[in-house]
């Protein structure tokens, strides 16, 4: 019997049947550049502790725009997409970044057969965090590529930014990322400012009549999140979650000066 696997599914198909070194995934609702995977490619190849490599994706419908130079992630249990609605002619720089956005992005083959391919159980939205979130715990990179250009519709296949699929799949994955990334201590730590970042959010989908698709989709993943492969903590790997976790730090300050820069100063 048929059944949709999702976009982690569905995705997950094709990489186990690919034999190259890298593996590039592409939505289907964008634009690229006709030098886009050379970009990237040169960029992967650059070192060989770059898992992945996110592109510069600009808004379709006004190319002064961007739309995502790389996935950021908070300390409020956001999933951010970094510069989006920022001018075009910002993030010219080549840096590592929290995580590609599974929308262009380009793998490194034998790293994803080691740290595990889409979680399945995600279905859509935040898998691509959730992955990038594993490889930054063995101490691997994710790379923004600013030459490596995509014009993005965005929401092409969901219809729309907000609806009450995407609300609670979101709301829901973001528990299952927290719980199978983040060791007990760190969860600990972290509960105060995650507490307040789903509040925050529960206030703001409520206002535009997403409340109770937000709070069905918390309450799906607190009961169901025990089901999830939790990545196993490994003393070797302490370095890596005190940069993870400073980086969580970081990227919340990120998203308020862009979010200043948006709605203040634009």
């Amino acid at each position: 019997m048929r059944r949709n696997l999702g976009f982690a599914g569905g995705v997950n198909m094709g990489i186990r049947m690919c034999t190259t070194p890298y593996v590039l995934l592409l939505n289907n609702d964008t634009e690229c550049d006709p030098d886009m995977v050379k970009e990237m490619v040169a960029t992967m190849e650059s070192s060989d502790d770059i898992f992945s490599v996110s592109s510069r994706m600009i808004q379709y419908h006004d190319r002064t725009l961007l739309d995502d130079t790389g996935d950021l992630y908070t300390v409020l249990g956001w999933g951010i997409q970094r510069g989006v609605g920022q001018k075009v002619t910002g993030y010219q720089k080549e840096e590592d970044v929290f995580s590609a956005c599974g929308g262009a992005a380009l793998y490194r083959k034998y790293m994803l057969d080691r740290i595990g391919y889409f979680d399945e159980m995600h279905f859509a939205y935040l898998e691509d965090i959730d992955l990038g979130y594993r490889a930054k715990i063995h101490g691997y990179r994710n790379v923004y590529c600013p030459k490596a250009k995509v014009y993005h519709v965005g929401s092409g296949t969901s219809g729309s930014k907000y609806n009450s699929f995407k609300v609670k799949l979101s709301a829901r994955n973001s528990v299952y990322l927290n719980y199978k990334n983040m060791p007990l201590a760190q969860l600990i730590v972290n509960a105060p400012f995650l507490a307040a970042g789903y509040l925050v959010k529960y206030s703001f989908f409520k206002k535009i009549g997403f409340g109770a698709d937000y709070v069905n989709g918390i309450k799906e993943g607190i009961t169901s999140c025990h089901k999830c492969k939790k990545v196993f903590f490994r003393g070797a790997h302490l370095k890596n979650y005190i940069r993870i976790e400073a980086e969580l730090w970081k990227n919340t300050g990120i998203y308020v000066m862009e979010f200043l820069k948006r709605r203040v100063f634009s």
